[in-house]
């Protein structure tokens, strides 16, 4: 009987081959060849499971989305019963790649972006992607304003959009050391501080504990803030 092949298992070992190379080399890098040999599967494997570079290159950064998205999954179940602005908080801080640890994942993010400016098809696919999370923040910030009865006095797509940029922006300023991730966070906290002060809400709680390093173990946060 033929061996059966885990096509969904080979094209994620693939998608994690190319963003391997793509972290050492930039996608200019990335060549079939050299990803078959990181993946250790053939060639024709590779060839099999993706007809072109650009599809491998697509499914690659559609990959490195979901596995952002699963973090931030991960850290809502972690802390149940929280308000929207609590969620915002724990979404944007994920999603702006601020910890060391994800160093390497921001590297390659920040190749794709490059490669979407002279890629339409990439370029569509982070165009979908930030549609998506626009919409998740709209949301979430039009839920904040609500829980403080004051769901009008805010912009929810036009705060979402800012904040948005402002988490690309971190991602690219911590990446090439302008800003170290301590230093990113403080921006994105009082960033948020203001936007629920404008939405007549307190910060809340689990905003202040969502720094890169997580609090201390004295109940400080990594930027000295007291934990309320």
């Amino acid at each position: 009987m033929p061996r059966q092949v885990d096509h969904a298992g080979r094209r994620r070992l693939i998608a994690e081959a190319v963003c391997r190379l793509a972290d050492e080399r930039g996608l200019e890098g990335v060549t079939l060849r050299d990803v078959a040999a990181r993946a250790q599967v053939s060639m024709g494997a590779v060839q099999r499971c993706f007809r072109t570079k650009e599809e491998m290159l697509v499914f690659a950064l559609g990959h490195i989305g979901e596995q952002v998205m699963e973090r931030v999954q991960a850290r809502l179940v972690r802390s149940p019963a929280q308000s929207a602005g609590t969620a915002l908080g724990h979404a944007v801080t994920e999603i702006s790649l601020l910890r060391e640890e994800h160093r390497a994942e921001a590297r390659v993010w920040l190749a794709f972006v490059a490669q979407a400016a002279v890629s339409e098809v990439l370029a569509g696919t982070l165009k979908a992607n930030y549609a998506t999370l626009r919409e998740a923040f709209t949301r979430l910030i039009a839920e904040a304003g609500e829980d403080a009865d004051d769901a009008g006095h805010l912009d929810a797509r036009r705060e979402a959009r800012t904040l948005l940029a402002l988490a690309d922006g971190l991602t690219t300023h911590v990446l090439i050391g302008h800003l170290t991730p301590e230093e990113a966070y403080d921006v994105l906290h009082a960033h948020l501080a203001d936007l629920w002060e404008r939405s007549a809400g307190p910060m809340p709680r689990a905003v202040e504990d969502s720094s890169p390093a997580g609090p201390a173990p004295d109940g400080t946060s990594t930027t000295g803030r007291t934990r309320g």
